[in-house]
């Protein structure tokens, strides 16, 4: 009998691209906060992950920075291209919808809602 350890790294790659093993995390949305400048602290809380998990990704990244911000960079720019298609889609649907009249059982809803409108147009507070 062999005293081996089998190492299993935190970070991998794949289909979604790079991943922390045994979650449906990226590295990309880690570089979400990474971008904001968001604390390690932080960044674990968020994503539930350990501090041994967040250490090595962290390690990660910084080991293989351009490589990772490459693949961040044209997924950022993916999503954005997604975005614009589904708003540009649906901005008829939503249109629709916008002219659509009020049903009556939510006029109460809909009044504080112009109120709130209306405050806002005057730049009040918060406020109820």
């Amino acid at each position: 009998m062999t005293n081996e350890t089998i190492f299993r790294p935190t970070v991998v790659r794949t289909n979604r691209g790079l991943s922390i093993a045994g979650t449906r995390i990226t590295l990309y949305q880690i570089m979400d906060y990474i971008k904001a400048n968001e604390s390690p602290e932080v960044i674990r809380d968020h994503f539930r992950l350990t501090i041994k998990q967040t250490e090595d990704v962290l390690d990660y990244i910084k080991a293989h920075y351009d490589e990772v911000e490459k693949e961040y960079l044209r997924i950022v720019a993916q999503a954005e291209e997604n975005r614009r298609y589904w708003e540009e889609r649906n901005k008829e649907r939503f249109a629709e919808i916008a002219k659509l009249p009020r049903k009556p059982e939510h006029e109460a809803v809909w009044a504080k809602l112009d109120q709130w409108k209306a405050k806002l147009a005057q730049n009040e507070c918060y406020t109820d």
